[in-house]
């Protein structure tokens, strides 16, 4: 079987086993998303939904956090790893924000990664998220899985994204890429894959 033909078999599995693909983080606006995701690295969703309900109710939106005192946010996202950067990141990329973008979130991986802290993986989310246009998120989730079931050997993400940028039909990467994020945490497991409860048993690469 082709990687082209592994792939849709893996966009149709997983769309039939999770059929509501949402991304985990809370938020209530484009900006928020772009906070939550930055907080989210080397981070738990989970976590991060915990530390953004006081954060967003002192500085919900760009113009505010972009006038934040850094002590102050790192006062607030303290129990969030890497903080110290983290805080400075959110305060560089929201006077960005203000001063390059009118106070309105980018909506093109170009402008995103232009960002203070931001990268493809972040900037995917956001355009797949919010502006709905074709978008590979690769987490960690995303490199496992998709290696495991052959449709590529690269540990690099910005190899992995183009590579499953042509493999997956547009309309349904993003959708794709949450749907791995919950399988991963529910069966494709880092260190012990439950394969035999696997919705991708019949096909995947690891299982044969």
């Amino acid at each position: 079987m082709t990687k082209k033909g592994i792939a849709l078999l893996a966009v149709e599995s997983l769309k039939a086993e999770y059929p509501d693909a949402i991304c985990s983080l809370d938020y209530e606006s484009p900006f928020q998303l772009l906070v939550a995701t930055r907080l989210a690295a080397q981070c738990t969703d989970a976590r991060v939904n915990l530390i953004t309900p006081a954060l967003f109710a002192e500085f919900p939106d760009a113009e505010s956090m972009a006038q934040a005192d850094v002590e102050r946010i790192k006062e607030l996202i303290k129990s969030c790893g890497f903080f110290n950067t983290k805080s400075r990141d959110l305060v560089e990329m929201s006077k960005s924000i203000m001063e390059k973008f009118g106070g309105e979130v980018p909506d093109t991986i170009e402008e995103l990664t232009s960002l203070s802290g931001v990268g493809r993986k972040t900037a995917n989310l956001i355009v797949g998220d919010v502006y709905h246009k074709p978008a590979v998120v690769v987490d960690t989730h995303c490199i496992r899985i998709t290696r495991r079931l052959g449709l590529h050997t690269e540990k690099d993400a910005a190899k992995i994204e183009k590579i499953l940028r042509d493999l997956l039909p547009p309309e349904e990467s993003n959708d794709f890429c949450h749907r791995l994020v919950l399988h991963g945490r529910a069966v494709c497991k880092a260190p012990t894959p439950k394969c035999d409860e696997c919705c991708m048993k019949d096909f995947c690469r690891k299982k044969k």
